[in-house]
């Protein structure tokens, strides 16, 4: 049965208009994105049919476009909708990131860490470089690797953040293997990395981990 023949507090945009979008699972909210489902099945059962194959959200917007096209209905038109929602959505949280809210709005900075980062079937390093008024001067990727290391130099890192003339950093990368929990290369990393800011006279304020639906945070352990 289509969803336009059911009953109207049944239907998924009928209920998000009236509750808000947090009154919907996941597979409904899929369908309000889709709008239509295939033949035999509508787009809450298509929206159910995709978590089941990707088994999460976060492998979902991962999928590459072969594997995502590999679901009856599903191909480059829908994928490219999909990425676009994840880029607008990391948009508006650079736009806060920019307004300065950073420290003042911890979750802001996961928000936007776990949309950039989570979905990457490779390692990378980034850096958010700020300014004295802990504003957003840019994020930048410095590094990337394989799915389970990525080759990360400070003197690179002293070197963009004097061309940023940033007053502080804020260091993120991902686990690919989906657990954020940091390795003792990661804290050794970490400590180099401050030292070699801290001859300029930039402070390194947090490293984050992303791995899978979880962020890690070094300063909330009291790591830094």
């Amino acid at each position: 049965m289509a969803i336009t023949d059911w009953p109207e507090d049944l239907r998924p945009r009928e209920r998000l208009i009236k509750h808000g979008p947090h009154a919907l699972s996941n597979a409904e909210l899929i369908a309000v994105f889709l709008r239509v489902g295939v033949t035999g099945k509508s787009a809450v059962d298509l929206g159910r049919d995709m978590l089941s194959h990707f088994g999460s959200l976060t492998r979902l917007f991962s999928a590459s476009l072969p594997d995502f096209s590999v679901i009856n209905g599903l191909g480059p038109a829908k994928y490219a909708q999909f990425q676009a929602v994840l880029e607008l959505a990391r948009r508006a949280i650079t736009e806060e990131l920019q307004a300065g809210v950073t420290l003042s709005s911890p979750q802001a900075v996961r928000q936007y860490l776990h949309l950039l980062l989570a979905y990457k079937a490779y390692e990378c390093f980034v850096v958010l470089f700020l300014d004295v008024k802990n504003r957003l001067i840019a994020c930048e990727e410095l590094f990337r690797g394989t799915l389970t290391h990525a080759a990360v130099y400070p003197r690179e890192v002293v070197k963009t953040a004097l061309a940023h003339n940033a007053a502080s950093v804020i260091f993120a990368h991902n686990h690919p293997s989906g657990t954020p929990m940091p390795s003792s290369a990661d804290f050794h990393l970490t400590q180099n990395l401050k030292h070699a800011l801290g001859l300029i006279d930039v402070q390194a304020l947090d490293h984050f981990i992303v791995g899978g639906s979880d962020v890690y945070s070094f300063a909330e352990h009291g790591e830094m």
